[in-house]
């Protein structure tokens, strides 16, 4: 009987109240009481998720009018709306802080799948960037005081103290599995995702915003008559002369402002599903970054399509905007460039899959949430591709007027396509991917003892078989001890007495006067086939660290070249014949800031998987 159940029968047996008498069951003879305290906690589950929807829908509603503005909202407003959102998160942080450390006998279970160290480290990067571009707007509103509203300077300064409260919150809270006050904490960690939520949508609209504004002035230099470009900018003059390095330092923050929030939401619903949860009784392994010199074929073509990818960045964005046979160079270049690391890439993810086929490690299917939600969001972002990808391949097929890279369009969508398909199947693998025990202990016994005989290598320490120069100084109990541990490894049947009393392996013949093997013996008594398996083991390891790596590698390059302006769904022309250009624009607008995150989540998931192998 467990212990709400106890509770219940005290409750008959000792008040006799109506509520348990009523709840009694006749049939098996056991009395079951309401738990309200476990129906609350439930409902906050949902009332919370709702509140939190709510709450994104209307800052998504004055963020959709204040960019058509045609419905009385201004930009002011939703920079107010989000600012009250912040500071009532402040306030519920600082709640937090205070009773968290306040009570210092308050024990707090921890979440060891929840915000890693390198995960938190690339959240404290983005951060930072994230406040250069608060300062660049603070330094925008000083320069247009005089015209911009109090909301456009206040914005900024809030967001600054809330980036810098959040990250502190989220490099020593991100683990915290809360068991007290849970519908309260509920409520304020909904709050913190969708605040984190809206101030992405915020960020990518204004950064879509900037290249709709780019591309239209491009057209327009290219001589289409039917695009028109709206002045942007403040009415009245900069009193400073850095007004344009700030306005045009914006655009090249905003990348690393949006996936800060959008890592910082995550972390947060990660925070959220864990309110109130039951830990399980095992401990993941930890994963470390360990430097491996053999290591070298991944890494390498990895850094050579990383330097690429700059270059092809640099090149673009000169080219694009001179000319039309620069522009349609400049596309050509681009999907060439993309065709050749797109096959790669599937090429790696495939020979990953096949070593897993091989790979006999169990797999985790224990309760995870992290886990969980790397993976649909991996499945969900990559969706924004697809549908980008499917559309650029039918306006290729039944377009009537077809540039010469259309032909090259095709395979592009089509591997990206692939691509992505066989890494997520890569990527989702690896993470319920485990280490065995027995693997480890196999590997860890193996680094300290040489599986030798007597006459085959020269003693170098005074322990009976040992090997290691830095066990040379060990006594006798020592070796012992060493000698039982090694006697109840798997397959070996040792003798159970006290350990070797010898210090020669030349005078440690069979057991020593108690019966008990030496070192050396209780070593070679381990099967060839668990080391030749641990060698095949290192091999399968060797080669998914190498394909983790060149991924890692490939799709921060990815991640890169559309955050900052390689967009050929905008400067081939092909699409827009076809679906027309406010259609278009609006498709790319939508499905480009998924398509944008999903290659910088799949660094994040690719960088822990190349840890944990």
């Amino acid at each position: 009987m467990d212990e709400g159940c106890r509770l219940e029968v005290l409750c008959h047996s000792k008040r006799r109240s109506s509520k348990c008498l009523a709840g009694e069951d006749h049939s098996f003879g056991r009395f079951t009481c309401s738990l309200p305290d476990t129906y609350s906690l439930k409902n906050a589950v949902t009332l919370s998720a709702q509140y939190g929807i709510n709450v994104f829908v209307l800052g998504l509603v004055l963020t959709v009018a204040a960019a058509f503005q045609r419905a009385g909202v201004a930009e002011e407003h939703i920079l107010a709306y989000l600012s009250t959102l912040m500071v009532m998160q402040l306030a519920w942080m600082l709640w937090y802080f205070l009773r968290r450390h306040g009570k210092r006998e308050l024990v707090m279970d921890k979440d060891d799948h929840a915000g890693p160290r390198w995960l938190r480290g690339g959240l404290t990067l983005f951060a930072i960037l994230s406040l250069v571009l608060d300062m660049f707007k603070i330094g925008y509103y000083i320069g247009y005081s005089s015209c911009l509203t109090a909301a456009k300077g206040v914005f900024p300064a809030v967001h600054a103290v809330h980036t810098l409260s959040q990250v502190y919150f989220l490099w020593f809270h991100a683990k915290d599995v809360i068991q007290t006050f849970q519908i309260i904490e509920r409520f304020g960690i909904i709050h913190a995702v969708f605040t984190n939520l809206l101030l992405w949508v915020n960020g990518v609209i204004a950064e879509s915003t900037h290249q709709l504004s780019d591309h239209k002035k491009r057209l327009a230099a290219f001589g289409f008559a039917n695009i028109t470009v709206e002045k942007t900018g403040p009415n009245c003059n900069c009193t400073t002369n850095a007004c344009a390095v700030f306005y045009k330092g914006f655009y090249y923050m905003y990348p690393f402002n949006i996936e800060y929030h959008v890592f910082a939401s995550a972390m947060l619903y990660i925070m959220w599903k864990n309110v109130g949860r039951k830990l399980e009784d095992h401990r993941p392994h930890k994963l470390m970054f360990k430097a491996h010199y053999s290591i070298l074929p991944g890494p390498v073509l990895g850094a050579a399509v990383f330097a690429t990818t700059i270059g092809i960045l640099i090149v673009y964005s000169i080219q694009v905007g001179h000319s039309k046979d620069h522009r349609k160079s400049a596309v050509a270049m681009f999907y060439l460039y993309s065709i050749a690391v797109l096959s790669l890439m599937s090429a790696a993810a495939t020979t990953g899959l096949v070593v897993y086929r091989m790979d006999k490690r169990s797999v985790d299917y224990s309760k995870n949430p992290t886990r969980k939600l790397d993976g649909y969001l991996l499945v969900s972002t990559a969706c924004a591709s697809w549908l980008l990808c499917w559309c650029s391949m039918v306006a290729a097929i039944s377009a009537e007027a077809r540039p010469y890279y259309t032909w090259l369009s095709l395979p592009f969508s089509a591997l990206v396509i692939i691509e992505k398909y066989i890494q997520n199947i890569f990527i989702i693998e690896s993470l319920h991917r485990k280490r065995d025990n027995g693997e480890e202990d196999l590997g860890r016994t193996r680094g300290i003892f040489a599986v030798s005989g007597c006459n085959d290598i020269p003693m170098t320490a005074s322990c009976c078989g040992v090997v290691n120069k830095s066990l040379k100084n060990l006594d006798p109990e020592m070796c012992g001890t060493a000698d039982r541990r090694i006697a109840r490894a798997p397959g070996h049947s040792g003798c159970s007495s006290s350990g070797c009393s010898s210090s020669r392996c030349s005078e440690c013949s069979g057991c020593s006067g108690s019966g008990q093997p030496t070192l050396s013996q209780q070593a070679a008594s381990f099967p060839l086939s668990r080391f030749r398996e641990r060698d095949k083991l290192d091999k399968n390891r060797l080669i998914l660290k190498n394909v983790a790596a060149f991924l890692f590698l490939c799709n921060i390059s990815f991640w890169i070249l559309p955050a900052f302006g390689v967009r050929p769904q905008f400067d081939n022309g092909l699409e827009e014949n076809v679906y027309g250009f406010e259609t278009w624009i609006l498709i790319v607008n939508l499905a480009m800031p998924f398509a944008i995150f999903y290659r910088m989540h799949a660094s994040a998931s690719l960088f822990e998987v190349f840890c944990a192998t």
